[in-house]
């Protein structure tokens, strides 16, 4: 069984950076791209951005686009997404999730169905 869990969260300005983390265990965590998702009250969860296995392919929905920042260590099953010019809108409850496989196309945009484990979310909050 994988469990994610994320941590990282919080209460933050806007204009502000949070670091989100998210730590899995199992030994397969090199195997999968990674992935981050967030959802605010009243909306559907939405895709953030992902990582591939290795770390060398990433790609961000266009309201993450140069304010956010995808990695991953592999030697310590953790993956971050680094939050930077933070606004209001962003404010939601961000999922750290599992891919189905380990690569990721930069070209192409991703759902919910693509990612089969979740963690339990961390919030963040951004206020104006």
């Amino acid at each position: 069984q994988v469990q994610l869990i994320e941590s990282g969260g919080g209460l933050v300005q806007a204009g502000g950076s949070l670091k989100l983390s998210c730590a899995a265990s199992g030994r397969l965590f090199s195997t999968y791209a990674m992935g981050w998702f967030r959802q605010a009250p009243g909306t559907e969860r939405e895709f953030v951005s992902a990582v591939s296995r290795g770390g060398s392919v990433t790609v961000y929905a266009d309201s993450a686009k140069g304010r956010f920042t995808i990695s991953r260590d592999n030697a310590k099953n953790t993956v971050y997404l680094q939050m930077n010019s933070l606004k209001p809108e962003d404010t939601a409850v961000y999922y750290c999730a599992r891919h189905r496989g380990g690569s990721i196309d930069s070209a192409r945009e991703y759902s919910t169905r693509d990612f089969d484990y979740w963690g339990q979310g961390t919030q963040v909050t951004v206020s104006s």
